[in-house]
């Protein structure tokens, strides 16, 4: 049989099928009605209202749809979302991101389960699902994608995603997931294929009316994707001597470490200047790339009085995964604990919880190579053992190519050897060095504590508020952060012997009501921050829905938002490679952006006055003197907020007889005081006309990476638009197209954040349902056009990519067991999400989750 009469008999059999389930569509076509215009998300506005008249943009996922994508777990299912766009730093740590400036700590984002942040209090940022609830415990995520400050103040200016998970009074049952995969498929030059496994845990009970219990349970293992990328990034540093590729002494590829900026010398040999480098490590040599990750929860629920719920939880993570920032870290014995109390009644809420952080002994990759060098041989030594080997090769006659290799051959003479018993003692001892000068360990321990409130004066006074139709509700958040002092990481320059505290308290009031009939709904909120080191800041913002009919819907928007410097940005204190990474707080970098220049003039500098020396023939004292006006002083100072406005447009309604759900949006945002870093060095003399001399070489130079704020005003705008059509209860359809773009940025400085945003993202999904009795199926495709990557750690082109999902399931109805089949990225086209971080294949998995309860 041809492949074109099977396919002709497939279609022809589909569509006789699907007319006999004829009987079957109306059921299906008013369900879909029911929940686009019943749908009930608290996100938006942090109060109930139906999905289809929210006033801004909210995309939700519901645990029962994830059933039915290829996905393998929820989280994973996100990226299917309009407006959303996951990042991939690690196999066991994945980043949402919304409305561009993605990075891999991604601090603009914030992510909360059931109304708890998450964050990894040092880092001031979300730490993907570690400490999330597992797939049998989460009900739904809602996100936000856009501003989320003026309800929330978290940071959220670019979005906010809320993990709401299942309430044992209502959910009752015990459910237990063991999900079993293979990755690494036709990777044999990196891994042959390696096993992937996920078991999930979830139970629940209600003892009575008034008490209820539920305990969950994760563990993850399995082996992480390579980050294995040897592009150059250095390609025309050795240009003025004709040195490119492989003959590039300064050689400097994306995941090789200990071979950057801060391992490279300037070296002269026969009369010419060559920028050299040690040869540092790859990260296939010294990561370990082993995911096992395990968290559990338990929670108590008490409801003394109808209405009033008492809820008492712990959760706990421990993570063995690799994470990306400007460098790439191992995160080992890393572990979180939460505890949380939540007492709300219709009219308040009180809320209050504690998050502990100990990075255990994770390692930064960057930092073990480099000293895994130096551990055998200083620089001195080295770059004099090359020195001398060079000149010794090229006095046989030897090319400068061959002789720039036999030189480090000879100066690697001793050298730590992948996988030998030596390499690995020393890569222990390195790990467990908490200073990046000498080692390479992470240690850090804090603390995060949170209290809010919620007071909803339309329910403590109904009448009233009733008789003007409207609603107002108010909150207050308070929060404090506290960092033990490392020695290393974080410092504490006011008083040694005490912790770090960073604290902001916060509140908000907003305005609701019904106009007309109830077809215009306004609102209008305000929101006023303190924060440690900063002047108090308000945040408003204004909303309005028109609804001609219940199905037809436009909104509009205003708000802004602002951004405070998270812990690590504020307070750093970091030595790593000979270049002190400082937080931007004028008690952490008093007196060095004033007296600094920065690096990149430096680079420029030092650059021309080796190419000079070596085509002009100039002497080094006549080349520095020649383009010593290159460098420039550092115009930059200290940490102030970030800031955002946004307006944005949108529509939501349903068409072809409420069978078609249409929701599309537009914004546009500018942003000011962009926080990011600058590189600058402080030159080691006070005499001005030796200035010049002493920022050409790395030796008589104070180097430091300090935060900041950029000068640029940035504008960024884009739109979205989802669409979900069921043609019966077998065929339906999701679909949606995100258009992102970098408008402008005025004043351009270099140090805004990268834009790291794709500016299309299109994802559609088809779907069957009871094809078969209870059999499903489902194939999702997905494609993200090249975009501009920018990061200390890489920048470049991130490729194109599309990427295909496909699973079956079937529901065992009697024994509660569901069973599912399938495949992301299933055609097995690699592809980057950002760069420096590992190529992404297919995991293919089966899936078997069996449900006993009300669950």
């Amino acid at each position: 049989m041809s492949p074109k009469l099977y396919l002709t008999l497939v279609l022809l059999s589909l569509k006789s099928f699907a007319q006999s389930q004829k009987e079957n569509s109306k059921t299906s076509q008013d369900s879909l009605k029911k929940e686009i215009l019943k749908e009930v998300v608290v996100t938006a506005s942090r109060i109930q209202e139906t999905f289809i008249r929210s006033p801004i943009s909210i995309e939700q996922l519901k645990s029962a749809d994830t059933k039915n994508m290829g996905s393998p777990s929820n989280f994973d299912a996100l990226e299917n979302l309009k407006g959303v766009q996951i990042i991939t730093p690690s196999l066991g740590f994945k980043v949402i991101n919304t409305r561009g400036f993605a990075n891999t700590t991604n601090v603009r984002f914030a992510q909360l389960v059931d109304g708890i942040d998450n964050q990894a209090p040092h880092l001031g940022a979300l730490g993907a699902n570690d400490l999330g609830a597992n797939d049998l415990d989460i009900d739904k995520i809602e996100i936000i994608p856009g501003a989320a400050s003026a309800l929330y103040g978290m940071n959220a200016i670019n979005g906010l995603a809320n993990i709401q998970t299942k309430n044992p009074f209502e959910y009752e049952g015990l459910s237990i997931q063991q999900l079993t995969g293979v990755n690494h498929v036709g990777h044999a030059d990196r891994f042959s294929p390696k096993l992937y496994n996920q078991t999930n845990f979830h139970y629940a009970k209600a003892i009575n009316s008034k008490i209820a219990f539920k305990i969950n349970g994760s563990t993850t293992g399995g082996t992480d994707w390579v980050a294995d990328n040897r592009t150059d990034l250095a390609p025309n540093i050795n240009s003025s001597t004709n040195l490119y590729g492989a003959d590039n002494p300064a050689f400097d590829e994306v995941n090789g470490y200990g071979n950057e900026s801060a391992n490279r010398r300037t070296v002269t040999l026969n009369g010419k200047k060559y920028v050299v480098s040690r040869t540092g490590y790859r990260e296939t040599d010294i990561a370990d790339y082993n995911i096992q990750n395990y968290k559990g929860d338990v929670g108590f629920y008490f409801r003394p009085k109808k209405g009033q719920e008492l809820v008492l939880t712990y959760k706990g993570a421990l993570i063995n995964t690799v994470y990306q920032r400007s460098n790439r870290f191992r995160l080992e014995d890393y572990t979180l604990h939460q505890y949380s109390i939540d007492y709300h009644t219709d009219i308040f809420q009180i809320r209050t919880y504690l998050t502990q952080e100990n990075t255990g002994k994770s390692y930064n990759m960057r930092s073990l190579a480099e000293n895994m060098d130096r551990a055998f041989k200083s620089d001195d030594q080295w770059f004099s053992d090359y020195t001398t080997a060079y000149k010794n090769a090229i006095t046989t006659g030897a090319t400068v190519a061959d002789s720039q290799r036999m030189a480090r051959t000879a100066s690697d003479q001793g050298r730590f050897i992948p996988g030998t018993d030596a390499f690995n003692n020393k890569k222990d001892e390195l790990t467990n060095i908490n200073n990046w000068d000498f080692g390479a360990a992470l240690h850090v321990k804090s603390s995060l504590v949170h209290a809010e409130g919620l007071f909803n004066w339309d329910k403590a006074f109904a009448d009233f508020f009733k008789k003007i139709d409207t609603q107002l509700l108010s909150g207050f958040d308070y929060r404090t952060y506290i960092i033990v002092p490392d020695g290393n990481y974080f410092i504490n320059p006011v008083d040694d012997g005490k912790n770090l505290t960073y604290g902001k308290t916060g509140g908000f009031t907003q305005l609701s009501t019904d106009l007309f009939d109830k077809k215009l709904r306004l609102s209008a909120t305000v929101r006023a921050d303190k924060v440690d080191y900063f002047d108090l800041k308000f945040t408003p913002r204004f909303t309005a829905v028109f609804s001609p009919k219940e199905e037809i819907n436009f909104r509009a928007s205003y708000q802004s938002g602002y951004r405070f410097p998270s812990i690590f940005e504020g307070f750093s204190n970091v030595n790593s490679g000979g270049v002190k990474r400082v937080g931007g707080l004028r008690i952490m970098s008093d007196g060095i952006f004033e007296n600094s220049y920065t690096k990149a003039s430096i680079d420029k500098f030092q650059a021309q006055v080796t190419s000079d020396i070596n085509t002009l023939g100039l002497t080094q004292a006549q080349a520095i003197d020649k383009n010593k006006g290159i460098i420039q002083k550092n115009p930059y100072t200290y940490l102030q907020p970030e800031f955002v406005r946004s307006f944005e447009f949108g529509f939501r309604g349903a068409a072809l007889k409420k069978n078609l759900f249409i929701d599309a949006d537009f914004y546009y945002n500018s942003y000011e005081n962009f926080i990011a870093q600058v590189e600058a060095s402080i030159p080691n003399t006070a005499d001005a006309a030796l200035i010049p001399t002493s920022l050409y070489s790395k030796a008589s130079q104070s180097r430091y990476r300090l935060w900041t704020n950029s000068k640029s005003k940035i504008y960024n705008y884009g739109g979205s638009l989802g669409l979900k059509y069921k043609y019966n209860n077998v065929f339906s359809f999701l679909g949606n197209v995100t258009y992102t773009k970098l408008d402008r940025t005025d004043d351009k400085d270099g140090l805004e954040d990268g834009f790291n945003t794709p500016k299309f993202i299109v994802n559609g999904t088809v779907i069957t349902e009871n094809l078969w009795k209870t059999l499903g199926a489902s194939i999702t495709y997905r494609y993200q056009n090249k975009y501009d990557y920018v990061s200390f750690l890489v920048s470049g082109e991130v490729p194109a990519y599309w990427s295909m999902d496909a699973q079956v399931n079937y529901n065992f109805k009697k024994p509660g067991a569901t069973v599912k089949l399938g495949g992301t990225n299933f055609l097995n086209k690699t592809y980057y999400s950002i760069l420096g971080g590992p190529s992404i294949g297919a995991l293919y998995y089966l899936s078997l989750t069996w449900n006993i309860g009300k669950i």
